[in-house]
């Protein structure tokens, strides 16, 4: 989402009172909790079949069908809900006027879902404070709300303005994510049989593919474990110490999965489950907190983000040293 000017996040601050953030921080976390009790995982759920039906997704993130820009976070959440909600084949989003300056309009009669839009803002007067005493301003959080619509809520839309990119054919999976793997510059180890990310060592290590009934799970589980690896403290660091069976501990496995989900729809990947047996302790974390799954899905962006930056700079240094060649 674009950022907001000052007067904006002003009037966002005084829209959303404390009340306000807590009935939606309330509702996302109910929304997904629910989705987990009855067994769907909202991050890879899109790509299978709801209620016997084909959605006929490719997969991908849910992105503003104007800007192209997608969404990221809990936003990614909350619309990949409401596509298996409604049974919507298509992953972009305008906002109604957007719907309108690009030469179409909602339907009448229909209802938009609600993203979010949150960050800090530094007040003048505590600007001027922190200017004067010579100590650091505080900040403001503010959560302001969005209302957008699926394109297929939309008529008279220009063609192609809705189209979803076409899933990675097969072939081209297995080269695509080594490419990921070795722009991370993680260390990685292929051998034994168990995968997991070592902090200590800095160390990613996973099982053989031939240990694999899929061999696309190999490439999958490879993002979980990296995704674990940009919390390193010298990448995002996240603190990664935490004990097995803690709720940290669940809530870097939330992080993780998230981030591998988000990174397979980057990148044309059909996501899937890679740790459903944390199920139980991840319904703990969100029902005693009700912005975990905010803090999660954010920082599970950020990890995907990260290891896509670094393959999108590998890529352009390949095709750099191409054309100079």
């Amino acid at each position: 989402m674009p950022r907001s000017s000052n007067r904006s996040a002003v009037r966002a601050i005084g829209s959303e009172t404390s009340d306000a953030r807590a009935s939606l921080y309330d509702a996302v976390t109910a929304r997904i909790v629910a989705e987990l009790e009855a067994g769907r995982f909202p991050w890879v759920q899109p790509w299978g079949k709801v209620a016997g039906t084909d959605l006929g997704l490719a997969p991908g993130l849910p992105r503003n069908a104007a800007t192209s820009r997608p969404y990221s976070g809990v936003n990614i959440l909350i619309l990949w809900c409401a596509v298996i909600e409604q049974g919507w084949p298509s992953q972009g989003w305008l906002t109604f006027r957007q719907a309108r300056e690009a030469g179409g309009c909602v339907r009448k009669g229909e209802r938009g879902v609600s993203v979010v839009y949150a960050d800090r803002y530094t007040p003048k007067a505590e600007a001027e404070r922190a200017a004067r005493d010579g100590d650091e301003a505080r900040a403001v959080p503010f959560l302001k709300r969005f209302t957008v619509f699926n394109v297929a809520q939309c008529d008279g839309l220009p063609a192609g303005l809705g189209d979803d990119p076409p899933a990675l054919p097969a072939n081209e999976i297995a080269p695509l994510a080594r490419s990921v793997i070795a722009a991370a510059g993680v260390e990685f180890r292929i051998g034994g049989d168990k995968a997991f990310y070592a902090p200590g060592a800095d160390l990613v290590v996973v099982p053989p593919q031939a240990a694999f009934f899929d061999p696309v799970n190999w490439h999958r589980t490879a993002f979980h474990e990296l995704c674990h690896a940009t919390g390193h403290a010298k990448r995002l660091n996240r603190d990664l110490t935490k004990p097995f069976g803690s709720k940290d501990y669940a809530r870097e496995e939330l992080v993780a999965e998230m981030g591998a989900a988000f990174l397979c729809a980057a990148l044309g990947i059909v996501p899937t489950v890679r740790h459903a047996d944390y199920l139980g302790a991840w319904l703990d974390v969100l029902r005693e907190d009700n912005r975990a799954i905010f803090r999660a899905a954010s920082a599970a962006s950020k990890a995907a983000d990260w290891l896509l930056s670094r393959h999108h700079a590998a890529a352009r240094a390949q095709e750099d040293e191409r054309i100079a060649a």
